[in-house]
């Protein structure tokens, strides 16, 4: 499963109200970072399939989503569970790391 792209208008239903773990990317097209870990989260994607979705926001096209979640840098992941926030990180990461923090968090 590749990654999702979630709006303003989709948060809630997609991430707030999913019946599975998800992963949050705040990200940018401008942003070096954020391209930097895109293919590492969309493998981590396929690798979790049914267990974690991973979802990107990308913060200049849905600012509420952002400001809601007090993002202040990109790139942010967040990770909901029952529809809260059970861990945060901001930064790029290699895939072993990600998937270190996604293992501690679900």
């Amino acid at each position: 499963m590749a990654t999702v792209a979630v709006t303003d208008s989709t948060f809630d239903a997609e991430v707030k109200n999913s019946d599975i773990p998800v992963v949050v990317d705040f990200w940018a097209e401008w942003c070096g970072p954020c391209r930097q870990i895109g293919p590492a989260l969309e493998e981590l994607s396929a690798d979790y399939e049914g267990k974690v979705k991973v979802v990107k926001v990308d913060v200049d096209s849905n600012p509420n989503s952002a400001a809601a979640m007090g993002v202040r840098g990109i790139p942010a992941l967040f990770i909901f569970k029952d529809g809260q926030v059970v861990s945060n990180r901001a930064g790029a990461a290699p895939k072993a790391a990600l998937q270190s923090w996604i293992e501690e968090s679900i």
